[in-house]
């Protein structure tokens, strides 16, 4: 067992969240109770995973994805109502945390990724350094998609470059598309990330360097697991991850 404040002192140390620009506030971002003895990690604050969390007896529930972000409406209305209200209801507090566990060199979801399929980062790029990149053992697009597709449960969308052996793999999870071009200027052979917008499949097929999209939820669902786990052996609580499915 531990306190609410403690459980903060020791997300915040471990994160530095002070570090990120983000796209909205890390931390604690709904007070409940002051005693916390079992943790929910989960990727996105939804009501799905709030109601599971409130049935498994968490007295603290640790996301990604937050409740609340830069420029959206500011009404606790529909399903911002509906999640506050099962939050304080039941006396739970959420804590978020956003680019700072994407960017943790050993506990977030870069890190955690990169280490269920071997690599070990040698490279960071794009802005505030959250793109990992790695050296790997040479392989083809048709193996690399075929076992990200083992490793993660679902389908991915695969970009062929100019079909070089890839030897440097960079990724990024989540929503980073965009990051792309840092990807290809440090050196990639294929960039994964989480989604594919309109652009990259260009990019692809111009510079050479394949893209693969292996899901938004489906690449964010190990940070949350490792930090989830370090906090719960430092402070003494028990703990457990609830997968919400998410096709995105």
């Amino acid at each position: 067992m531990t306190d609410r404040a403690a459980l903060e002192f020791r997300l915040n140390e471990l994160l530095e969240p002070g570090r990120f620009k983000d796209y909205g506030p890390n931390g604690l971002q709904v007070e409940g109770r002051a005693e916390v003895r079992h943790l929910a990690c989960g990727v996105t604050a939804s009501l799905a995973l709030i109601d599971a969390a409130i049935a498994a007896g968490a007295d603290a529930i640790l996301v990604h994805h937050g409740l609340f972000w830069r420029g959206q409406d500011g009404r606790v209305t529909g399903w911002m109502k509906q999640r506050l209200a099962r939050l304080l209801s039941a006396d739970i507090s959420l804590f978020a945390y956003h680019l700072p566990l994407d960017a943790h060199p050993t506990l977030g979801n870069n890190a955690q990724l990169g280490a269920r399929f071997g690599w070990l980062a040698d490279r960071r790029f794009g802005e505030q350094d959250l793109g990992f990149s790695a050296a790997m053992a040479p392989t083809d697009l048709g193996a690399l998609a075929a076992r990200l597709r083992e490793v993660l449960g679902r389908g991915v969308t695969a970009v062929p470059g100019d079909g070089r052996p890839l030897r440097r793999v960079a990724w990024c999870t989540g929503g980073a598309q965009g990051y792309f071009e840092a990807a290809i200027a440090a050196g990639a052979d294929v960039f994964i990330t989480g989604e594919i917008s309109e652009p990259q499949a260009h990019y692809a097929r111009e510079t050479g360097v394949a893209f693969i999209a292996a899901g938004h939820h489906a690449t964010e669902r190990y940070g949350v697991q490792g930090l989830g786990d370090q906090v719960a052996q430092d402070l003494g609580l028990s703990w457990q991850f609830i997968d919400v499915d998410n096709p995105a």
